[in-house]
């Protein structure tokens, strides 16, 4: 009998035990990663795809889930992006998990949760739905799980729902940014909201994919978990101790929850930490945040200028590599890699036509790209780069760009022009670009 009891407990023991961090050289020991996809983990400053390193040229596609519903869906137009995305050579989607509240025109609709705890069904089947066709094509997944913006409900949202009134919405003439921030603040220090939050966790990562069969828990298709979009500290530094103990919790739930797949904040980096690199560090010292992250927006901070346009790209690209140096470096020193999970460009004179040049666009992408394949060459930190992003075959108002419910989406959130910073499937000297520059991280 204590034969058998011990024959049980070392067994057990071999099930249970699963470190992302070493995930790379047991690649055969759990049932997880027996997964057909190679598992996504973390060494050192590196990504690694089963044992060889990752690097990669990805993009932003958070509307999947959306197009992948049966019944709301363009199932069609879904199978012609992913062939296409793979043709280029792009395996990494930068995917939304979220979208809280049926909102105006500004906002995503339908939303994935309409209200409080209770979802829509359909866009939890195109969820499941677009992973599986992922699958199919050797794509990897960052599914982010809440939004520091009111376009697809996110923070703001839970906080209308448990009584912190109306959410300001600085897209309205009657209300401004810092009446949005300030509100927005109070959601990292809400009990009922964090909890609502959790809930919302708890329910996505605990759920059986109805085409594989797989737990998300144990889908090597998902790369990793992001806490949010674009979180912050927001406003004023006193913000950041109530910011960091929700960061904290929350990270702790997911890795209690899926102790196997990736953790990242999803953050800007030192843009939505006041502009203060120490606390951009601090921030991220939990040992379980397993990768950094940071964004670039010329436009929306004001190094492009559309009346000088060619001079102003230069100076994005060199404001780029200054704001890309300063997170490398904590990347460094933290000993983990770095991701761009987000970068965008306009064309020309910011026109939404698909005609426009996209000439200036292209120098920027090709000068980002330029840093990853150095980076590849020297085993340097920055590991990654999302685009932002792929619109595809959609197809948009050339004339205002405004979004409205039924709509087609494009990269572009709702309450933004239409097609102002996506790659549509027409920009082929751009998908030419991406194409090349996955090839030489894929040869070298």
């Amino acid at each position: 009998m204590k034969i058998n009891l011990l024959i049980l407990y070392v067994l057990s023991t071999i099930v249970l035990i699963s470190c992302k961090n070493n995930a790379t050289n047991n690649n055969e020991n759990s049932t997880v990663k027996k997964d057909t996809i190679a598992l996504i983990s973390v060494k050192n400053t590196s990504f690694y795809k089963g044992n060889k390193p990752y690097f990669f040229v990805g993009t932003n596609y958070w509307y999947g889930p959306l197009i992948a519903a049966k019944n709301i869906g363009d199932r069609e137009r879904l199978i012609k992006e992913l062939d296409l995305m793979k043709e280029i050579g792009i395996d990494n989607l930068r995917i939304l998990v979220g979208a809280e509240g049926d909102g105006g025109d500004s906002r995503v609709h339908p939303a994935l949760q309409p209200k409080q705890g209770e979802y829509n069904l359909d866009l939890l089947d195109g969820l499941d739905f677009l992973l599986f066709e992922m699958r199919k094509r050797n794509m990897y997944a960052v599914l982010y799980l809440n939004n520091n913006w009111i376009w697809s409900g996110g923070m703001s949202q839970y906080l209308e729902w448990n009584g912190y009134g109306t959410v300001p919405n600085p897209f309205l003439e009657e209300y401004t940014w810092d009446e949005y921030m300030n509100y927005t603040k109070q959601f990292h220090s809400c009990e009922p909201c964090k909890e609502a939050y959790y809930n919302h966790l708890k329910f996505i990562i605990g759920r059986t994919n109805s085409y594989t069969g797989k737990k998300y828990s144990e889908d090597n298709v998902i790369m990793s978990w992001q806490v949010a979009n674009e979180p912050r500290v927001l406003m004023t530094p006193d913000h950041e101790s109530a910011f960091k103990d929700w960061l904290n919790e929350t990270v702790s739930i997911i890795e209690s929850l899926d102790s196997v797949h990736l953790i990242s904040t999803g953050t800007e980096g030192k843009h939505g930490f006041l502009q203060v690199m120490d606390m951009y560090e601090r921030v991220h010292s939990n040992k379980d945040i397993d990768y950094l992250a940071m964004h670039m927006w010329p436009k929306n901070w004001g190094w492009y200028n559309i009346d000088n346009e060619k001079a102003s790209t230069l100076t994005s690209i060199e404001n780029a590599n200054n704001y890309m140096n300063e997170h490398i470096a904590i990347a460094k020193k933290m000993n983990k890699p770095i991701v761009m999970s987000e970068f965008g460009f306009p064309r020309e004179k910011e026109s939404l036509s698909l005609n426009a040049s996209v000439e200036n666009r292209n120098t920027f992408y090709s000068a980002i790209f330029e840093r990853i394949t150095e980076s590849k060459k020297t085993n340097g930190a920055l590991a990654g780069l999302n685009f932002w992003g792929f619109a595809g075959y959609a197809k948009t108002n050339e004339d205002n760009g405004k979004w409205m419910h039924g709509d087609d989406f494009s990269a572009d959130p709702p309450q933004e022009p239409q097609g102002l910073n996506s790659v549509f499937a027409s920009d082929t000297l751009t998908l030419e670009l991406i194409k090349t520059e996955n090839k030489k991280l894929l040869d070298n």
